[in-house]
């Protein structure tokens, strides 16, 4: 063979081994050069003063350091992004990359395992979190990596409407309906709740009424059926949520209310109190795209963020219902060790990074779950949330602990009571109903 054959015989053997190896890991030559697509599903109420610095800074941002990263994203909020993701799962369609909560509303997704074990993938930074962050979720493992911590119940308090009609923070519920025929006596509301969605009631108030007079370990006994949602401390929980509307603390119209109707009405001093999760911050704060804010800085001083007062019988103090937050999770049917699965989690790892977390911090859409995540750019209201974890300890909140299938009912069921149209007995059997029914469906 002649030297020239020769070379031209080890080149065909080269490119001959190369192929060999490009088939095996299921790449192409193609794809090597291009740009690896990952489709995602994001939660994003595009109305808040943060959203366009997330769109900016955050997803933007990764692309533009991730040139060989291309992002297709779908931006939802509220009852059209999990009717969307449960969807999606149902056609085997899921996204590369979506938002996904611990439990309750992203269940599907953790039973299912249609989501990757993130475990491994976050070892090597383990220690950068706050381990109550990462603790195994609806499916027993880590299905999602938690942006941040969340308080699902948070009272908000505009001193200055109290001072101003004599009124101060309440300390027990009897100090708080007491006020009740002076503030209506001003034209005000008590509280204000946006609970037309059924989900707000259970989420921002019933499960901390539940932490309070049923407490977890009892919880815990109930979800195993060692006990029952018909037991006397769940029914006396329905009761007393069902006092608030007899004693005029709530209103019927909160109803009637959709979510974000609340904001310029509490901003507007409509009522003192407002009761949602610690999320709300972020729809007070300035936005950075006009120089507005519902509450502007100077006045967000007289915002207060504590929790509703001390309840009578309530075997559990002065605690809020927390939970690890919502997060970003990657489709299982990704290929281990494929490129895309390195682009997803590199995405993932962006949107849980210090960087990205005090953007959060910042516009107050959540609270930190990596360690020592600060800003010196906080308005009063966000160093108020700051504050807030290191005053109160946490109960369950029942739609990360409880099935769809039983907090559906349950979430119907607080609606009823509200609007006079159950019994906290009748509840409590509907609910009890659904728990065994899926306990049955388990078996």
């Amino acid at each position: 063979m002649t030297r020239k054959g020769h070379l031209c015989w080890r080149v065909a053997v080269m490119a001959v081994a190369l192929l060999a190896t490009v088939l095996a890991t299921g790449e192409s030559l193609a794809q090597s050069d291009e740009p690896i697509v990952l489709t995602v599903l994001n939660y994003l109420d595009a109305t808040s003063p943060g959203a366009e610095r997330e769109i900016e800074e955050i997803w933007n941002a990764f692309e533009r350091n991730n040139p060989d990263i291309q992002i297709v994203r779908e931006d939802l909020f509220l009852e059209p992004f999990h009717q969307k993701t449960e969807a999606y799962a149902a056609a085997g369609r899921l996204p590369d990359v979506l938002y996904m909560w611990p439990g309750g509303r992203s269940s599907t997704l953790h039973t299912q395992r249609l989501v990757k074990d993130l475990t491994p993938f976050i070892e090597p930074i383990r220690d950068q979190f706050a381990e109550a962050a990462l603790r195994p979720q609806a499916g027993g493992y880590l299905g999602e990596l938690p942006i941040g911590l969340t308080a699902t119940h948070v009272l908000y308090v505009n001193t200055q409407v109290l001072e101003e009609l004599g009124l101060s923070i309440p300390e027990t519920y009897e100090d708080l309906k007491a006020m009740v025929p002076t503030l209506r006596a001003a034209g005000k509301d008590v509280i204000l709740m946006g609970a037309k969605d059924d989900w707000v009631i259970q989420s921002t108030l019933f499960s901390m009424i539940v932490g309070r007079l049923v407490g977890d370990e009892m919880m815990d006994e109930i979800i195993a059926g060692r006990a029952k949602f018909t037991d006397e401390p769940f029914v006396n929980a329905l009761r007393f949520y069902a006092s608030l509307f007899e004693d005029g603390v709530l209103s019927r119209r909160i109803f009637q209310t959709a979510y974000n109707e609340v904001d310029p009405l509490f901003a507007a001093g409509q009522a003192p109190f407002l009761i949602d999760g610690d999320w709300k911050v972020g729809n007070f704060l300035t936005d950075p795209t006009t120089g507005e804010a519902l509450i502007p800085p100077e006045e967000q001083k007289h915002i207060v963020m504590t929790v509703f007062p001390a309840i009578p019988g309530e075997r559990v103090h002065n605690t809020t219902s927390s939970v690890p937050a919502a997060g970003f999770g990657i489709n299982a049917a990704i290929p281990a060790g494929s490129r895309k699965e390195e682009a997803a989690w590199r995405l993932v790892e962006w949107l849980t990074s210090e960087e990205v977390q005090r953007i959060r911090l910042e516009t107050g859409s959540a609270f930190p779950s990596r360690k020592g995540v600060t800003s010196d750019r906080l308005e009063p209201l966000a160093q108020e949330r700051a504050t807030f974890y290191g005053r109160f300890s946490g109960t369950y909140v029942l739609d990360d602990v409880l099935d769809s299938q039983v907090y559906g009912p349950l979430n119907v069921g607080l609606q009823e009571i509200g609007l006079g149209l159950a019994t906290p007995e009748e509840v409590a059997a509907s609910v009890q109903r659904a728990l065994e029914a899926w306990r049955a469906s388990r078996r």
